[in-house]
């Protein structure tokens, strides 16, 4: 493992203060920057997605920031492909690839690699969100239950995007996700016994957030406000003018942006839109603790400690991503 190139992934939930923590690393190692975000690929979608600003990406680039249409779909594959692309440009150069954000799915797929899902179905899709607006989405989680209950447990009734793409799955191929998953778990098992290596990097796992939840639920709701005041429904305005975007699209189901269409459809007041806004971010968050608390050899930073740098450093020595 020493003699594989290094990178460090810098997780965390959102509002945790990633960025800023990245940039202070990239100020004194040779590093280059790689997005984890499934929303920050879009264009136009700046507000809602906290997208750092535009003087700070001139001054500090990330890849994958900024790469595609809000009309266009991007997969944990697609990711995958385009990150580790980036990371060999990256390394070729004698830099060290730093992949910060908080969409654990696409970490998860850069290390073990994905199963072979069946490609988006815009009919399947269509016709779910069809049954989901008719019968609700709890009714659609509770047909999950039936045919994949390992998805169903995992997948909150909230979570439409991801229930959706479960459902899509069965109905495409036949097969539970949980089923696929399981298979190339097996396959990721035999080629570790075989001594292939999933991801070429010696990788250190960071993470921040706040120690106490309460603080990271205030952040929350004050990034929120913070949007909305910024111009958050103007920009979802902007959206909305356009004829090829709508509600089933994965860019308008981002945490947010789906909160704030409903607004401008009438379907939920201002008040209701900003309450469940922040409730979603909530979850959101809840979700990626989730994902983090299975994750190995992960080193834990404190948003509110003031000497988050060193102990970054400190630890990056220990596991010899720093020579």
């Amino acid at each position: 493992m020493s003699q594989l190139p290094p990178a460090i992934f810098l997780m965390g939930p959102t509002a945790a203060g990633k960025t800023d923590l990245a940039i202070e690393l990239t100020k004194v190692l040779p590093c280059e920057l790689i997005s984890v975000d499934s929303a920050l690929v879009y264009r136009g979608m700046d507000i809602g997605t906290a997208k750092p600003s535009k003087a700070l990406l001139a001054e500090f680039p990330h890849r994958l920031i900024d790469i595609l249409d809000p009309a266009d779909a991007y997969s944990a594959a697609d990711f995958r492909r385009d990150a580790l692309q980036a990371m060999a440009d990256i390394t070729a150069r004698g830099k060290i690839p730093l992949l910060v954000g908080g969409t654990m799915l696409y970490y998860k797929a850069l290390i073990d690699g994905l199963a072979d899902m069946p490609a988006a179905d815009p009919d399947v899709r269509a016709q779910i969100e069809e049954e989901a607006a008719r019968l609700g989405w709890q009714a659609l989680h509770e047909q999950l239950a039936l045919i994949d209950p390992e998805s169903a447990a995992r997948i909150h009734p909230n979570d439409p995007q991801r229930l959706s793409r479960a459902l899509e799955v069965y109905r495409v191929s036949g097969q539970s996700m949980t089923a696929l998953r399981q298979r190339q778990s097996a396959q990721s098992t035999e080629a570790a016994a075989s001594g292939l290596q999933q991801l070429p990097y010696t990788v250190a796992n960071l993470a921040i957030a706040p120690a106490n939840r309460q603080v990271l639920h205030r952040r929350i709701e004050q990034r929120f406000t913070l949007m909305l005041e910024q111009g958050f429904i103007d920009e979802v305005v902007a959206l909305r003018e356009r004829s090829d975007l709508h509600p089933g699209l994965p860019s308008i189901r981002a945490v947010g942006y789906r909160q704030v269409w409903d607004y401008l459809d009438g379907k939920l007041t201002s008040a209701e839109m900003q309450e469940r806004g922040i409730i979603a971010t909530r979850q959101l968050a809840k979700r990626q603790f989730t994902w983090l608390r299975s994750w190995t050899d992960l080193h834990w930073l404190d948003s509110l400690d003031c000497d988050n740098l060193p102990r970054a450093l400190k630890y990056l020595g220990t596991v010899s991503i720093l020579s």
